[in-house]
């Protein structure tokens, strides 16, 4: 790679970084909020959490760290397709890490954590490569 693009690439990933720290925020703030307040289980609380911090995490990577021009039901059809595999595997995972009935009893907000730093990378490397792979950098 050149010097450039390598420039370039790590600033679109400390941006992705930003921003998904700021789609945990929401991610953990709502899953507190639902889990805590509202009394949900750990699984339904994550997937409403994770349902959230996706939106807000698609729409500003597409603007600002991607800067893709691309179709955005397209873009958006194809993450949804990641989270068509990662939605129910990091539902299974929590109630499997965190309920009574399988004997693991792991604290919720740990196994959040682990979901978000597993989500985070996967969704980079499938954003940058399958989602705007050819589309980097075309918006104005």
């Amino acid at each position: 790679m050149k010097e450039n693009s390598t420039k370039t690439e790590l600033i679109r990933s400390v941006k992705f970084l930003f921003f998904s720290i700021s789609a945990g925020v929401i991610q953990i703030g709502s899953f507190a909020f639902l889990y805590e307040l509202l009394r949900l289980e750990e699984w339904v609380s994550h997937l409403i959490a994770l349902i959230l911090s996706v939106v807000w995490n698609f729409t500003l990577n597409r603007k600002f760290t991607f800067k893709s021009a691309a179709n955005v039901p397209v873009a958006m059809l194809k993450v949804a397709l990641f989270y068509v595999v990662f939605a129910p595997a990091s539902s299974y995972l929590t109630a499997l890490l965190t309920e009574e009935s399988y004997h693991i009893m792991w604290n919720g907000y740990l196994v959040e954590f682990l979901m978000m730093v597993i989500n985070f990378v996967t969704e980079y490397i499938y954003d940058r490569f399958f989602v705007f792979g050819k589309s980097l950098d075309t918006a104005k």
